[in-house]
C-alpha cells in the first residue's frame, strides 16, 4: 500500500471518528463483543469437545470394552476440572455454563454405564466380538496381521454365526432390550470387520488370497443373525407387528422420568398429557370458530376437507413456498419481531425431498434449505394426492416459518454465530422456538381468513397429538395402529401421511422426547414471553434476540439468564411454566 493511500484512509478514519463523536475504535464495545461468544468455561468445554471428538474417531467402536473405559476417563477428568471452579465467582454465564456441563458430564457418564451394564449380554450372544477388535485394534497403527491364521479363525467365527441362526429359534429367555445390546454388537462386529477388510485387501498379497472369500461369507451371516436376534425378540416379548408394520422400542416410565428431568421439565408423562388435552380443547374451539365462519357449521371435518383439496396444481410448490416466505418475513419485519441478518434472508434456499424419505417425512424439513415433501411422478395415484393435500397452502403457512425464518434457519444462522463453545442440544430449544412463532404470529392475526387458521391449528393439533400418542406409546399403552388411527380421526391427517408420522417418531432417528418437545418448548416459550414481553421488560425484539443469542440450551435457563436471576449450583428444576397445572 502506498504512503498516500495509507494516509488518505487514516484521515478518512478521524474524520469519521469526528462525525461521530469519537474514535473508530470506540465504537465497538469490546466487552460486549467478548460476552457474546465466551464465559469462565469457553476453554475447558471447547477441550472437552475436541477431546472427545479424537477420542471417538479413535474408539469408534461404541461397544468395545477399550472406548467405554477411556470415555470414561475423560469424563472423569473434566468433572474434576469442572470442579476446580470457584462457582460462586462466576459470571452468570459462567454459572449457567458450570450447571448445563455438569449435566452433559453426568449424563455421559450414565449412558457409559448403561453400555457397560449390557456388554455382557451382547458377548454372550457374539462370543468372538473382543477378539475381532483386537485385531481393528492392531489395524489402527498397520500392524501386518497373520493372514492364514486370521482366516481360519474368521472361518470358526462364520461357522459360530451359522449355529447361533440356528439355536436363536428356541432362545425363550431373549427380551427386547437384550436384543438391541446384541444388534448394537454386531453393527460394531461388522464396521470393525469392513475396517480390517477395506485397510488390507488389495494392498497385503497374503491378505487378499487368503480373507476375500472368509470375510464375504462372514458379513453376510452378521446380517442374517442380527435380523433372526430382533424377529425373535420380538415374538418373545408378544411385540409382534400390529399391522402397522412399525416396530419401536417404547422405553418405559422410569426412563421418561430420567429423560424428562435430564431436560428440565418439572412434569410427570401423566401431567405432560393433562396438558396436552388443555390445549387440544382450546384447539377444539378455534376450529369450531374457524369452521363456522366458513358455513360449515359444527362439522369440522368437512371444513378441512376443503381446507385440503386447495392444493396447488402439480409443479407450482416451489412458487407457493416462495409466496408464503415472502408473507411471513413481511410481517415479522412490519412487527419488528426479531432481526433478520441479510445474509440470512439472502442464502437460504430449497430443495425436492424423495419418495423414499417422504415415506417417513410426510411434510417439510427445514433449516438453511427447506426440503419441500411432494408427489412425484413415481409415485402410487392415490400417495400423490394425500401428498399434495396434506401439504396444501393453508397448512403450509405454519410451516414455512417454522422451517425457515424466524424458525430453524435463522437458529442454525445464529448458532454458528453466538457462542458457539456451548454444545447443550435439546429438542426443547430447537423445535419448542419454531412451534412457539405458531403460536404468536397466531395471536398477532397473520392467519388471513378461516381457512388460513384451519391450516395453522392443524399443526397446533398435531404438537398436542404428539404428546398423546407418544408418550401412551412409551408408556406401552398404545400400539403404533393405535397412534396412527388416533391422528387420522382426531387431528384429520391423511392416513398415509399419519403412518409417516408414526413410523418417524419411532423408527426414525429421533429420542424419545423429540415428539413432545415441540409443543412442551413452544409452551416454555410462550410463558417465558408473557413474563418479560407482555411484562413490559423487554420488546419483542429484544427478547427474541437475546435467546438466539444465547445458543440452545433448557428454556428454564434462559429463563435464568433473561431473569438475571443465576441458578443454584446444585441446581434442579422447579419450573412449572404451565399455569393451568401448577
Amino acid at each position: 500500500m502506498s504512503t498516500k493511500l495509507f494516509r488518505m484512509i487514516l484521515c478518512s478514519g478521524i474524520l469519521l471518528g469526528v462525525l461521530t463523536g469519537g474514535s473508530v475504535a470506540a465504537q465497538i464495545d469490546t466487552k460486549k463483543e467478548i460476552s457474546s461468544q465466551a464465559s469462565e468455561l469457553t476453554h475447558t468445554i471447547q477441550q472437552y469437545k475436541a477431546d472427545r471428538g479424537s477420542l471417538s474417531r479413535f474408539y469408534f467402536l461404541e461397544t468395545s470394552p477399550e472406548r467405554i473405559e477411556r470415555m470414561k476417563e475423560l469424563t472423569q477428568q473434566y468433572q474434576k476440572l469442572l470442579d476446580r471452579f470457584s462457582y460462586n465467582q462466576l459470571s452468570m454465564d459462567g454459572k449457567v455454563d458450570y450447571v448445563l456441563f455438569s449435566r452433559n458430564l453426568q449424563n455421559e457418564w450414565n449412558l457409559l454405564e448403561t453400555g457397560e451394564a449390557e456388554l455382557p449380554i451382547a458377548k454372550a450372544y457374539v462370543t468372538f466380538s473382543d477378539e475381532l477388535f483386537g485385531y481393528e485394534r492392531k489395524r489402527r497403527r498397520g500392524a501386518v496381521l497373520p493372514a492364514a491364521t486370521l482366516a481360519g479363525e474368521w472361518q470358526g467365527w462364520k461357522k459360530q454365526l451359522e449355529e447361533r441362526i440356528t439355536a436363536i429359534e428356541k432362545d425363550q429367555q431373549l427380551t427386547l432390550s437384550m436384543a438391541y445390546a446384541v444388534q448394537k454388537r454386531l453393527e460394531d462386529i461388522q464396521v470393525a470387520a469392513k475396517s480390517i477388510y477395506d485397510f488390507y485387501y488389495g494392498y497385503d498379497p497374503q491378505f487378499s488370497w487368503w480373507m476375500e472369500q472368509p470375510y464375504k461369507g462372514t458379513d453376510s451371516l452378521i446380517k442374517r443373525y442380527s435380523s433372526a436376534v430382533m424377529a425373535k425378540a420380538r415374538k418373545n416379548s408378544a411385540a409382534a407387528d400390529d399391522g402397522s408394520g412399525i416396530l419401536g422400542r417404547p422405553i418405559g416410565a422410569a426412563e421418561l422420568k430420567r429423560q424428562l428431568e435430564l431436560e428440565f421439565i418439572p412434569y410427570t408423562a401423566e401431567e405432560l398429557i393433562k396438558i396436552a388435552e388443555e390445549e387440544f380443547a382450546w384447539c377444539d374451539k378455534e376450529l369450531l370458530k374457524a369452521t363456522k365462519e366458513m358455513g360449515f357449521g359444527t362439522d369440522w371435518k368437512a371444513a378441512m376437507e376443503k381446507v385440503k383439496n386447495s392444493y396447488v396444481p402439480e409443479g407450482k410448490q416451489p412458487e407457493m413456498i416462495l409466496d408464503l416466505f415472502n408473507q411471513s418475513v413481511e410481517f415479522i419485519k412490519k412487527h419488528k419481531l426479531v432481526t433478520i441478518p441479510p445474509v440470512a434472508e439472502e442464502t437460504w434456499r430449497m430443495n425436492m425431498m424423495s419418495p423414499e424419505r417422504q415415506l417417513v417425512n410426510p411434510f417439510f424439513l427445514g433449516g438453511e434449505s427447506i426440503i419441500i415433501s411432494y408427489p412425484t411422478h413415481t409415485m402410487a395415484q392415490a400417495d400423490k394426492l394425500m401428498s399434495m393435500r396434506g401439504n396444501n397452502p393453508h397448512f403450509s403457512r405454519a410451516t414455512v416459518h417454522h422451517e425457515l425464518i424466524a424458525g430453524h434457519h435463522l437458529q442454525m444462522y445464529q448458532n454458528q454465530r453466538y457462542k458457539t463453545y456451548r454444545n447443550f442440544y435439546t429438542p426443547f430449544w430447537i423445535e419448542g422456538w419454531a412451534l412457539y412463532w405458531e403460536m404468536i404470529l397466531w395471536d398477532m392475526n397473520f392467519p388471513r381468513g378461516p381457512e388460513d387458521k384451519i391450516g395453522m391449528l392443524f399443526w397446533r393439533m398435531h404438537r398436542c397429538a404428539r404428546i398423546i400418542f407418544s408418550l401412551n406409546y412409551h408408556l406401552g399403552k398404545w400400539t403404533p395402529q393405535q397412534c396412527i388411527d388416533f391422528l387420522v380421526d382426531r387431528v384429520g391427517h391423511e392416513r398415509a401421511n399419519a403412518e409417516g408420522e408414526v413410523r418417524r417418531s419411532f423408527q426414525g432417528n429421533y429420542g424419545p422426547l423429540y415428539q413432545l418437545a415441540y409443543m412442551i418448548g413452544g409452551l416454555q416459550f410462550y410463558q417465558l414471553k408473557k413474563e418479560l414481553v407482555d411484562g413490559g421488560k423487554m420488546s419483542y425484539l429484544q427478547f427474541h434476540d437475546r435467546i438466539l443469542q444465547e445458543h440452545q440450551m433448557p428454556v428454564e435457563m434462559i429463563r435464568h439468564i433473561l431473569t438475571n436471576k443465576p441458578p443454584k449450583k446444585d441446581f434442579k428444576t422447579e419450573w412449572r411454566f404451565y399455569p393451568k397445572l401448577k
